[in-house]
């Protein structure tokens, strides 16, 4: 039996196989990283990292998670359907104008940035007579999302809202945290603390958060309450520049198209940006850049098979990549079906480098073409 009839019919359009079991082992290797009495939640926005977040969430919940982190209100809801009614879904780009009665009958944690937003989440939740956690975001240094030093003091004048509203978490969102030695770190730890103390005075019982998966290694000082890795969850090194802690999570595999011998000197691919010399060997795999296999690779990156790296060779298509398998024998040229082009050896990060990009946007570009193959506990 081939290879191709082995994985079945759907993979020659590529399989992405992706490892629940890592995820899950990568999870509880963060959360065991964190300080005494810290909780370790997960981000599983854009559909978990590009992996799929209605199979990758309740892999979490299994190994303990109850704090998941979303992007938008239509990614909470999706999740509340797939997970049980102990968690908290916090939804980090907030509440829309006009969305808050949804949001809070679908039972979404909102981040809130302003001080109007708090009040109107509350009139909403008074008015429809649900129950309305919210979340608080702090600019402590990143100059994204959050509320300004100047309107967080005028959230601590406004004491009978801060009592009236159900504010369950307040968290901010570290910079530079993937370089330890950056003194953003220390900054935005200081005036997140000083936040913090000053809002815990009116509201005691709040939870803090500011440690994303690289924030996690910096120290026990960063965790707070509760942790929220997103990208090492799936594989990232939250360690730039030292060996990487979580196991890898992704093997994609491309079906070679065709194979050729060259009897003479050829240009490659779109541009004619590069040459193969005569006597070469390549082979055409389906899966370009319409299916994550960043154009910026070019000439730059490789895949994977029989245990060597092989070239990228040309312009990265739409729906296909060159490889130059020169480097195989004869009979492993023969036998080849597919070219890996992300595993355990060629990791997402070392594609990133070759993209001059970075791990989240490998994962997250990663196509709807490949036939998707998890692997279950």
């Amino acid at each position: 039996m081939n290879a191709e009839c082995s994985l079945g019919t759907d993979a020659r359009e590529g399989v992405l196989t992706i490892d629940l079991r890592a995820i899950g082992d990568n999870y509880l290797h963060l959360r065991d990283s964190l300080a005494p009495g810290s909780r370790c939640g997960a981000v599983v926005k854009a559909d978990a990292y590009g992996l799929g977040m209605v199979e990758v969430a309740p892999e979490l919940y299994r190994q303990g998670c109850r704090d998941f982190f979303v992007a938008t209100q239509t990614e909470g809801e999706v999740l509340g359907k797939c997970l049980g009614d102990d968690v908290n879904i916090v939804v980090l780009t907030g509440v829309r104008p006009g969305c808050e009665a949804a949001c809070a009958r679908a039972r979404l944690i909102p981040v809130l940035f302003t001080v109007q937003q708090l009040r109107d989440w509350v009139a909403v939740s008074e008015r429809i007579g649900v129950a309305a956690p919210c979340a608080l975001k702090f600019d402590s240094g990143m100059t994204r999302l959050g509320m300004t030093e100047e309107e967080f003091e005028q959230l601590l004048e406004e004491r009978e809202l801060l009592q009236t509203a159900d504010i369950r978490l307040v968290l901010s969102h570290l910079a530079c945290a993937d370089d330890p030695d950056h003194p953003q770190n220390a900054l935005q730890l200081r005036r997140f603390k000083m936040a913090a103390e000053r809002l815990r005075t009116l509201c005691p019982d709040v939870r803090l958060s500011l440690a994303n998966s690289s924030g996690i290694f910096l120290g026990d000082a960063y965790h707070f309450d509760i942790a929220r890795p997103g990208c090492a969850l799936y594989g990232v090194n939250p360690l730039p520049g030292s060996p990487n802690p979580m196991r890898p999570v992704v093997t994609l595999q491309l079906p070679v198209l065709q194979k050729r011998h060259l009897s003479s000197t050829c240009q490659v691919g779109y541009g004619a940006t590069q040459q193969a010399v005569a006597g070469s060997c390549l082979a055409v795999a389906r899966g370009g850049y319409a299916d994550g296999i960043l154009r910026a690779q070019s000439g730059r990156g490789c895949g994977w098979a029989c245990g060597r790296r092989l070239p990228m060779i040309g312009r990265v298509s739409m729906d296909s990549t060159i490889f130059d398998i020169s480097a195989l024998s004869e009979n492993e040229r023969d036998s080849l079906q597919y070219i890996e082009v992300l595993n355990k050896r060629l990791t997402v990060d070392e594609v990133a480098g070759y993209a001059g990009t970075i791990g989240y946007e490998i994962l997250t570009s990663l196509g709807s073409r490949y036939h998707r193959r998890y692997l279950r506990s």
